[in-house]
């Protein structure tokens, strides 16, 4: 009964998602309260993601680091690019192109693990690029920010590292630990853990609107069209380096998840610690619209015959 409540809880992610940032938007004084536990509610997030993966599962994959390599350098150079020149075209406001530039510098959501699956993609392959652009994120994130944003504002690069070490490999090592000693206990209530963050990152995209509810008001319908096109832009372009990379088509589907889909819910959290409310929006707004896109995308990949 609990899991089965827990496992349909995780799949409506998307509903969540939306639903508690519309009560963001409308009852804003409520989970404006949130903001301290930000750190702490992104922290359990990251616990359960390591908790529930399983090093067999992409361990084939692993033994080909130069596919996982290939992965990371699409995401790593289309969306952080993408973030820079969508920015500058669509002229967003200094808070809003940060946020922008941001999004496209995260690393890949978890949440594409399930939607790969769901697509009939290569989860294994998934779970590698995955868990590989999230462990090398506290380099990389900082890094890229500041190559494409310090034109326009002043990069925090050592305390972006501490961060990230703090509220992502910290905790995902703590996941790995987890399971790995108390592997028959997790194992029982594993489906917990994916409910738990898939509750976290809704609730983070929902304190963001709150506390952003007053810019809504302020916001031109370029700051939607680039979230919009950030995400269109990463999914085709991360299809075509499949095709680019002689992927099968699994792989290709994959890869475009992973590029299209940020971990934005990350952005929206390093957004709020070192650059301010405003350039959270365009973080939660990703992380809610990219969760929507890849799950239609999915429903319609996992009807398509594979080649």
């Amino acid at each position: 009964m609990v899991r089965n409540l827990c496992e349909r809880f995780t799949r409506l992610m998307p509903l969540w998602v939306v639903g508690l940032g519309c009560a963001g938007f409308f009852f804003p004084e409520w989970f404006a309260l949130l903001r301290p536990g930000l750190n702490p509610m992104f922290f359990l997030t990251m616990v359960g993601i390591g908790a529930v993966l399983n090093f067999n599962d992409f361990l084939p994959v692993v033994k080909k680091p130069q596919v996982v390599v290939l992965g990371l350098a699409a995401q790593f150079t289309i969306m952080p690019v993408l973030g820079f020149l969508l920015g500058l075209a669509l002229d967003l406001s200094l808070p809003l192109k940060l946020g922008l530039i941001l999004a496209g510098c995260m690393p890949g959501a978890m949440a594409s693990n399930v939607i790969s699956y769901l697509a009939r993609a290569d989860v294994a392959y998934s779970i590698a690029v995955t868990t590989a652009s999230t462990l090398i994120s506290p380099v990389l994130i900082p890094a890229l920010t500041w190559m494409y944003a310090s034109t326009i504002i002043e990069i925090p690069l050592l305390d972006m590292f501490v961060n990230i070490l703090g509220i992502v490999v910290a905790p995902l090592g703590a996941g790995f630990l987890l399971r790995h000693f108390g592997r028959s206990a997790v194992q029982r209530v594993s489906y917990v853990f994916p409910a738990l963050s898939t509750l976290c990152i809704a609730l983070i995209c929902a304190m963001v609107v709150a506390l952003n509810r007053d810019v809504f008001f302020d916001m031109t319908g370029m700051a939607f069209a680039a979230v919009f096109l950030l995400n269109l832009l990463g999914l085709l372009l991360g299809y075509g380096a499949g095709v680019l990379y002689r992927f099968d088509v699994r792989r290709r589907r994959t890869l475009s998840i992973e590029v299209g889909m940020q971990n934005a819910g990350l952005g929206a959290v390093l957004a709020l610690n070192h650059f301010g409310a405003g350039s959270a929006l365009v973080p939660a707004l990703f992380a809610t619209w990219c969760v929507i896109t890849a799950s239609v995308l999915a429903e319609y990949w996992s009807k398509r015959p594979l080649k």
